[in-house]
């Protein structure tokens, strides 16, 4: 694992207080979040770590990689990530922050229309009215 000495820049200064490097991507992750006050994932890959027994305690003794396996709308609309960690297969939700990248957050939005849970040749008796097309 790499140290905060690791993540110096020329100056000898680290990019921002709390800042960490991922654990699935190894980028620099900046310890300020656009539009929430936990920085709980990594803005370019969405990856986290299982740290918080509630949210921003860091008191998890876990500390498992959190796979981002989908999105979810929260009740006020805003779009927030669902990670599984890969230890112990804890699932939660984390809202998204503002300098997530945005095509990694569509990518995983349509993760499900790439793998229905059906055939797809099925599809037109599934839905009354439906005729079947003919290639």
């Amino acid at each position: 694992m790499r140290t905060s000495s690791d993540m110096r820049g020329r100056g000898g200064a680290l990019p921002s207080p709390n800042a960490f490097l991922c654990g699935h991507c190894n980028r620099t992750v900046p310890g300020d979040a656009p539009g929430t006050q936990h920085r709980n994932h990594c803005p370019h890959c969405l990856w986290s770590l299982h740290v918080d027994l509630r949210t921003g305690d860091r008191r998890s003794g876990c500390h498992g990689r959190m796979e981002p396996v989908g999105v979810a709308v929260r009740y006020d609309g805003d779009w927030a990530l669902l990670h599984r960690c890969q230890s112990c297969g804890l699932i939660r939700m984390n809202r998204i922050a503002g300098d997530d990248n945005p095509m990694a957050l569509l990518s995983l939005a349509v993760r499900p229309l790439g793998k229905p849970p059906f055939p797809m040749d099925q599809l037109p008796r599934l839905i009354p009215g439906v005729e079947e097309v003919e290639p």
